[in-house]
Formats: C-alpha cells, sequence, structure tokens
C-alpha cells in the first residue's frame, strides 16, 4: 500500500490538529452495546475525585513547613536504618541493609536517597559544616558498603541516615525560631 503524498511529513506545511487532551482530539466514549456516552456520564462514581496537580497540597515535594520537612527526613531515615528488628535479638535493620544485598546496584540507590536526605538538610538550612559531616558519613556509608558481605553488616550497625537526622536535629533545635 503506497502512502499519498498528503501523509508525508513537510516542514514548511502547518498542520490543524487540536491540543492534545482537547474535546476534538478525543474519540467518543462506546459502551459494550455501542451506544455512545456522555462524557460526564462515563463514571459517575468518580465525579467528585477530580485531582489538580498544580496544588501544593496534591504535590509531595510542594510548600511543606518545616517541622513536616523535618518529619519526612526521620521518617526516611528510619525506613532506610532501623524499621526491622532481627527475630529473636535487639539487632535492628532497614531497607538500606535489603537492598545493599544487591552488589553495586543496591548500594548506589541507597547512596542516592542518602545524598537526597543531604540534599533536604541543606535546603533546611544547614551550615556547610554540618552538611560536610553527613557528606562524609554517607561516603563512608557508601564506600564500605560496597565490600559484599562486610559491609551489609557495617551499613546494618553505622546507621548513616539516623545519624544524619539526628545531627541536624541537634543543630536545628539550637537555632532560633523566627
Amino acid at each position: 500500500m503506497a502512502m499519498p503524498d498528503d501523509d508525508i511529513f513537510t516542514p514548511h506545511r502547518t498542520h490543524a490538529r487540536p491540543p492534545f487532551g482537547d474535546a476534538q482530539a478525543r474519540g467518543k466514549v462506546i459502551d459494550q452495546d455501542g451506544r455512545e456516552i456522555g462524557e460526564s456520564a462515563a463514571h459517575p462514581q468518580f465525579e467528585s475525585f477530580r485531582f489538580d496537580f498544580g496544588t501544593a497540597g496534591v504535590n509531595p515535594f510542594g510548600s511543606l513547613t518545616r517541622e513536616q520537612r523535618i518529619a519526612r527526613l526521620e521518617a526516611i531515615a528510619k525506613l532506610l536504618d532501623v524499621a526491622f528488628i532481627v527475630p529473636g535479638t535487639r539487632i535492628r535493620y532497614g531497607i538500606d541493609g535489603l537492598i545493599g544485598l544487591i552488589p553495586v546496584v543496591g548500594d548506589l540507590i541507597t547512596t542516592a536517597i542518602s545524598l537526597w536526605l543531604v540534599r533536604e538538610a541543606r535546603a533546611l538550612g544547614a551550615p556547610w559544616h554540618i552538611t560536610a559531616r553527613m557528606l562524609a558519613n554517607v561516603a563512608v556509608d557508601g564506600v564500605v558498603g560496597l565490600v559484599p558481605v562486610a559491609g551489609d553488616a557495617f551499613d546494618v550497625m553505622f546507621r548513616a541516615n539516623v545519624r544524619n537526622v539526628r545531627m541536624l536535629r541537634k543543630w536545628l533545635d539550637r537555632q532560633p525560631r523566627l
């Protein structure tokens, strides 16, 4: 089947297409019996569940208060370092220790998450010396974590993320409230 000349792309020719998502760009909604359904009648039970992703309330990375950001950092640090307990012992570990069992890739993933925590600390106003100590903890955790078995045991015991959030919290508690 040969393509007509009208379908060949030419840079000087303009195509009058409606914008994506426009009512004309979408086809008819047909039910299983072949009848056309109106736009509002397609899913009446979901009419109240409209999302506006432009608002900060829906965006998880939107404008949060200082306390909300700190609480989020603490929750992520606990999940990474101390979320679970080895049965019959008092040894706690997190998903950092589990993901770290995947050679190289797992340690890179958890190091990236830890670096995001440091970035958030910097966004909260942490000075360079606190940020440098946090980066040193992440570097030690990441480099030693690359060693196959001993590195994973070190990850479980060192808990770089909990240390970093504790250090950040201690510094923030000494700062005057505005």
